[in-house]
């Protein structure tokens, strides 16, 4: 498969070379060279540095072949060139989702969405509804609950989450398991936690927590990877299937996915985190030709000896229009903060722990040195100040006994909260803050509560103090955690600004510019493939976006209203979201 596809990629070369020579040179009507399709009469922020800014774009195949004025681009129009008259809109490339879980948002759009639930009575009222709806002893599974962000606290609680007592009398045969927002914590009712064999005096597995009332009874919450205590069970259920069922499932999550994606600008997609199983699923696919967006995925869900033994077959790098690439490894050191998993170094301010290790020092270390040698990038999920601090040191002395550095782009996904001594450390080693706007301003209300103001004033979301020190900055929206939508990440981004008006540490706030880049070229360059995508380049892919509102000059409040009107996906329109209204001034 790859061979044919570099000989395309060649090809594809060769087109864009003449369409430099065409942009130039003779006539149109000398060379009889048209354009397959042709957005003009707009306004076009490329995201390159050499022509920021044009009116009109041209493509041929997958490929942009001009950028310029009008008039220089109507020479591209040919009779059978399809035109979109943008008339004043914005286009810009193509989003690319810098960290995101693909199959669990497909998996998120088939099952509870709790995400807007008001209080946790209303959860209970959805598993209800469902319960009346399901078959005897089925599972009823949901994700998006945040304690935090209902109207009002359960009664009664622990820690500020609720106990199993309403949720097990709403589903007394059903087991349930919703898992929290952050991914992080999920909570099951007395059914889930029978059939787990979870029980008062159950311990937990390293680096989770089974949450107990005071009388030492399970609430049903479960920490970090207590979940997968839970999960176990719900997944040996899922063997029963057949083999056609599991692929007619995941099939479907792929184009719930991808769906989703283009509706929302996305072109590209970083999936932080597939097992060699799922890459396997995702290669035939692309064969297929039935991925509907670009991945870049991390592989994960292995050992160290899995790893080494394995990383060799499944190197695979972009070459031109490509949907499918690995060449980086995904781990996870520590928790989240709003399930006071993440990993600090002074304890949480409303409770009295430092939060929990997911995964060793030792093992992540490891990993990095199989890395290096396999010519691998290594992504670890950090989210604490001490997990922050940790990863930086495995990178460092990793880079130091290898000899290598910055050329290597590894990442730390999230650096959430980091230490001010801390902030200083990136630059010099190229490592990339792989960043989630959107999550600022989601949990702005409640950080300062987990670790205080000062520890939030100076290390929570330091966007500006990073990019001031020469960092590059990766933007994305952890989806499922939260809507996989470029905008409210963009916009978070640079306002800060929260549901209530407030907001948070003002001065840490990205510029517009800044922000699109996160978005665009700087997450293309986290994945290697900034020769590929991520600007508005003659012989780039024609990954586009285009946005009924002009997002780098409205007024700030007014880019929450922004919607996708056409993502252009290779050349092809793959989303059109319908008949544009001019906004009114």
């Amino acid at each position: 498969m790859k061979t044919v596809t570099r000989r395309l990629s060649t090809v594809a070369g060769l087109t864009s070379i003449l369409a430099l020579v065409w942009a130039c040179g003779p006539p149109l009507e000398e060379v009889h060279a048209t354009a397959d399709l042709v957005l003009r009469g707009g306004r076009i922020v490329t995201v390159d540095e050499s022509l920021p800014e044009v009116e009109a774009v041209a493509v041929r195949g997958a490929y942009i072949a001009a950028v310029g004025s009008n008039d220089a681009i109507d020479r591209w129009i040919g009779p059978d060139t399809r035109v979109i008259d943008l008339e004043g809109r914005l286009v810009t490339p193509g989003f690319i989702e810098g960290h995101g879980h693909f199959m669990g948002l497909g998996e998120a759009e088939m099952i509870l969405d709790l995400t807007q639930a008001p209080s946790w009575e209303a959860i209970v009222e959805q598993v209800g509804g469902a319960v009346a709806g399901a078959a005897p002893g089925e599972w009823i599974l949901g994700r998006g609950w945040h304690q935090e962000k209902w109207e009002h606290p359960p009664e009664p609680s622990v820690e500020g989450n609720p106990v199993h007592a309403a949720l097990s009398a709403a589903s007394p045969d059903n087991p349930v398991l919703l898992e929290h927002a952050s991914g992080h914590a999920a909570f099951a009712n007395a059914k889930a936690l029978e059939l787990a064999g979870l029980m008062a005096d159950s311990e937990p597995p390293a680096g989770g927590e089974l949450v107990r009332d005071p009388s030492g009874e399970l609430t049903g919450l479960l920490r970090e990877s207590a979940q997968r205590v839970v999960g176990a069970v719900l997944a040996e259920t899922r063997k029963a299937r057949t083999p056609e069922e599991i692929e007619a499932e995941a099939r479907e999550m792929v184009e719930l996915a991808g769906a989703e994606a283009l509706r929302h600008g996305v072109t590209s997609f970083h999936d932080a985190g597939v097992s060699f199983e799922t890459l396997d699923f995702l290669r035939r696919l692309e064969a297929e030709g039935a991925l509907p967006i670009r991945l870049y995925a991390m592989a994960r869900y292995a050992s160290n000896e899995e790893m080494e033994s394995r990383l060799p077959d499944y190197r695979w790098e972009a070459e031109g229009n490509d949907f499918l690439a690995v060449r980086s490894i995904k781990r996870q050191i520590d928790g989240a903060l709003g399930s006071h998993g993440a990993w600090l170094l002074e304890p949480y301010e409303d409770l009295a722990t430092t939060g929990l290790v997911l995964e060793t020092e030792e093992d992540i270390r490891r990993t990095a040195e199989i890395a290096i040698e396999h010519g691998f990038q290594v992504n670890t999920h950090a989210i604490g100040d001490r997990a922050n601090r940790a990863v930086l040191d495995i990178y460092q002395s990793v880079f130091e006994q290898a000899d290598r550095g910055p050329e290597l782009r590894w990442r730390i996904e999230h650096a959430q909260h980091v230490h001010p001594d801390d902030l200083l450390r990136f630059a010099p080693l190229g490592v990339i803050a792989s960043m989630q706007g959107v999550h600022c301003t989601s949990d702005a209300s409640w950080v300062p509560q987990r670790i205080g103001d000062e520890r939030a004033r100076t290390g929570a979301y330091m966007w500006r103090a990073l990019i001031d020190n020469g960092v590059v900055i990766n933007n994305g929206t952890d989806v499922p955690v939260e809507r996989i939508d470029p905008l409210a990440s963009f916009y978070a981004s640079v306002s800060r600004q929260l549901a209530d008006g407030s907001v948070f540490y003002p001065e840490q706030r990205m510029t517009r510019e800044e922000a699109l880049r996160s978005y665009t070229s700087n997450n293309a360059y986290a994945a290697f493939e900034e020769d590929l995508k991520g600007s508005i380049t003659v012989g780039k892919l024609a990954d586009l976006a285009v946005l009924s509102r002009d997002i780098m000059t409205v007024e700030l409040t007014e880019i929450p209203g922004t919607e996708i009107d056409y993502t252009i996906l290779g050349g092809e329109v793959r989303y059109e979201r319908g008949p544009w209204v001019q906004p009114k001034p």
